[in-house]
């Protein structure tokens, strides 16, 4: 499912998204994952590379391979895993790693689902009100 698409919100955009922009889902105090992170992770799956998912977000390698070892150390187990050297190079999610944004892509959703029809209404009152001025 998240295999095959990558959203839009990994890529850098520059109009603003209406509707949920941000869920971030804290687990304790040294793990949180937020979509900066599961862009991030997605990215990752996708390419096999650190350095390409973070060249798509337009952020530093340094700065994605700082997120990758927040994301591994604050689990308390790997989801990103990394090979230097041979075939095997590159990154990767481990099982975990999948699960953690399997499910969090599945929060977004339902968050979205659920807020939906108040959305929907806040955006036609600030529409209206837009056009009176």
């Amino acid at each position: 499912m998240w295999e095959k698409a990558i959203t839009e919100s990994a890529v850098k955009k520059s109009s603003p998204v209406v509707g949920l922009s941000h869920l971030r889902i804290t687990l304790s105090e040294s793990f949180y994952v937020g979509p900066g992170r599961a862009d991030l992770m997605e990215l990752i799956a996708e390419s096999g590379s650190i350095s390409s998912a973070a060249k798509r977000m337009g952020m530093s390698y340094k700065r994605a391979w700082e997120l990758v070892q927040a994301l591994n150390e604050g689990f308390g187990a790997p989801l990103v895993e990394t090979a230097r050297g041979g075939k095997e190079q590159g990154a990767s999610l481990t099982e975990a790693g999948r699960e953690v944004l399997e499910r969090y892509r599945g929060m977004q959703d339902a968050t979205r689902r659920a807020i939906a029809r108040d959305v929907d209404a806040l955006a036609a009152l600030h529409s209206d009100i837009s056009k009176r001025k």
